[in-house]
C-alpha cells in the first residue's frame, strides 16, 4: 500500500481512535506467565510479590501503597514484613522487617501499624516516607487469654477510637474432657467468659490490659477473620465451626464432612452466635442444639436464640481473613463485594480434603447475596493453595498471602 494511501486510512480511522494515546501504549500488567502458582479467572493476572515470606498470615496496606505483612513463624527475621513498590511493577524495590515475631494479624490505623500476637496487640508510629516505623514500640492491650486451640488473635477498626480484637476457643466444644469421645458440655460454658467472642478496647490507649476491653460478641468459636464493611462500619466475621461430630458422636463420614457451616456473620453489639450449644447444620439450614448439649443433628431447642450466618459455606474450609472490595477497578461485578481467605480443611477424612481458595461473594445494597464462587486456587491441586490473608491496594490491586505456600501475589485485571 502507498504510504499516502496508508496515512489516509488513518486519518479516515481518526474518529474510531481513543482520545487518550497514553492508554494505547501502556505496558500491560507485570504478571508471571503462568500467575506465579495461581489458577484466577481468565480477566486476571499476578505477579510473586514475595516467595520466601515465611509462615506469612494477615495484610495490610497503608494509604501510600506500603504493604505489611504479618509472619507468624520464628527464625524469619522480624514479626513484621515491609514492601514498597514504587514503579507499579509488582517487585517490591524497597523491604524492612521489624518487630516480635509470632504475630497473626497486621492493621494500618490512624497513622499507626499495628500487630496483634497471641497474648498482646501492640503499635509503631508511621513516619511519612519511612517503610519501617522509626519510633518505639508501644504495648496497646495486654494479657489477652492465649491458652488452649486456638491461640491466634484478630484486629479492626470500628469507628472513633473503637478497637475490634477476636479471642478463639480455648476447646472445641467446651466438653468437660476437650476432644474426647461421648465427654459431655459444661453447661454454662464458663469458658465464654474470657473466650470464643470479639471484644473492643480503646484504639489509642497504651497500657491497656485485658480486663480493660469489655465483651462486643460471644458465641464465636474462633472469630479468626475479621473486617469493617466500608460505607456502613459494620463490623462482620468469619467463624471456624467446630469439629469432630464423626469421631466424637459417631456422625457418619458424610455428615461430618458436611457440618458444620463456617459462618460469614454480620456482628453486632451483644450478638450470640450459640456455641458451644449450638452448630448450623447444613441439612437443616439452621443452627441445632450441638450432641455435647443432648442434640441429635436436627433438635434446635435454645438454639433458636442464636444469630444465623449471612453466608453458610462449606465445613471445615477454615477461613483467616476478608477483604471488601471498594470501587470498581476488578469491573461493576467485584465492587462492594467480599473476598474470603480459605485456608482448607484437615478433618473432613475419610473424605477428600477441601477448601484451599479464595472465594468471591457478592454483596447488593450493602447486604451479602448468599452466593459466593471460587476467585483463586493453586496451579499444584485442590489443595496447594493454604490462603492466609488479603489486602487491598489504593491502585486496586488484591494482595493474596499464603503462609504453607510462603508466597504473597499481587492480583490485578489485565
Amino acid at each position: 500500500m502507498p504510504c499516502f494511501r496508508l496515512l489516509s486510512w488513518f486519518v479516515a480511522l481518526g474518529p474510531l481512535v481513543p482520545a487518550s494515546l497514553p492508554a494505547l501504549v501502556q505496558a500491560p500488567p507485570a504478571c508471571a506467565p503462568d500467575n506465579a502458582g495461581l489458577r484466577l479467572p481468565r480477566d486476571f493476572c499476578a505477579v510473586l510479590l514475595d516467595g520466601d515470606a515465611g509462615p506469612v498470615r494477615q495484610l495490610a496496606v497503608a494509604p501510600d501503597g506500603a504493604l505489611y505483612a504479618a509472619v507468624s513463624g520464628h527464625g524469619f527475621g522480624g514479626g513484621v514484613r515491609a514492601y514498597r513498590d514504587r514503579d507499579g511493577d509488582g517487585k517490591p524495590g524497597e523491604r524492612a522487617s521489624f518487630g516480635p515475631r509470632g504475630g497473626n494479624d497486621v492493621e494500618v490505623h490512624d497513622g499507626h501499624l499495628y500487630l496483634a500476637l497471641n497474648d498482646r496487640i501492640v503499635r509503631w508510629r508511621l513516619t511519612p516516607g519511612k517503610l519501617a516505623p522509626e519510633g518505639r514500640e508501644e504495648t496497646i492491650v495486654s494479657g489477652l487469654p492465649h491458652e488452649g486451640n486456638h491461640q491466634a488473635k484478630s484486629v479492626v477498626f470500628g469507628g472513633g477510637d473503637t478497637m475490634f480484637v477476636s479471642v478463639g476457643s480455648a476447646t472445641n466444644s467446651c466438653q468437660k474432657s476437650d476432644r474426647h469421645a461421648g465427654s459431655p458440655g459444661v453447661d454454662p460454658c464458663t469458658e465464654l467468659e474470657r473466650h470464643a467472642g470479639i471484644w473492643h478496647f480503646s484504639a489509642a490507649t497504651p497500657g491497656q490490659t485485658f480486663a480493660s476491653g469489655r465483651r462486643y460478641a460471644t458465641g464465636m468459636r474462633n472469630p479468626l477473620a475479621t473486617t469493617i464493611q466500608p460505607g456502613t462500619g459494620a463490623l462482620y466475621a468469619a467463624i471456624h465451626g467446630r469439629d469432630q461430630l464423626g469421631d466424637n458422636w459417631g456422625f457418619s463420614d458424610e455428615r461430618n464432612a458436611e457440618n458444620p457451616a463456617e459462618e460469614l456473620v454480620a456482628v453486632g453489639q451483644g450478638d450470640d452466635f450459640g456455641w458451644p450449644y449450638c452448630y448450623y447444620s447444613v441439612e437443616n439450614t439452621s443452627k441445632v442444639l450441638a450432641p455435647e448439649y443432648g442434640g441429635d443433628g436436627k433438635e434446635v431447642g435454645r438454639c433458636s436464640r442464636a444469630k444465623d450466618p449471612a453466608i453458610a459455606f462449606p465445613a471445615h474450609w477454615a477461613p483467616l481473613a476478608l477483604a471488601f472490595y471498594p470501587g470498581d477497578r476488578f469491573g461493576e461485578k467485584y465492587g462492594g463485594g467480599l473476598f474470603v481467605a480459605f485456608h482448607g480443611s484437615w478433618n473432613r477424612a475419610p473424605l477428600p480434603q477441601a477448601g484451599y481458595r479464595v472465594v468471591f461473594a457478592p454483596f447488593a445494597d450493602g447486604r451479602a447475596t448468599g452466593r459466593y464462587e471460587t476467585f483463586a486456587t493453586g496451579a499444584g491441586g485442590p489443595t496447594d493453595l493454604h490462603a492466609s490473608g488479603l489486602a487491598v491496594g489504593p491502585d486496586g490491586s488484591l494482595y493474596i498471602s499464603a503462609d504453607k505456600n510462603g508466597k504473597i501475589w499481587k492480583v490485578v485485571r489485565r
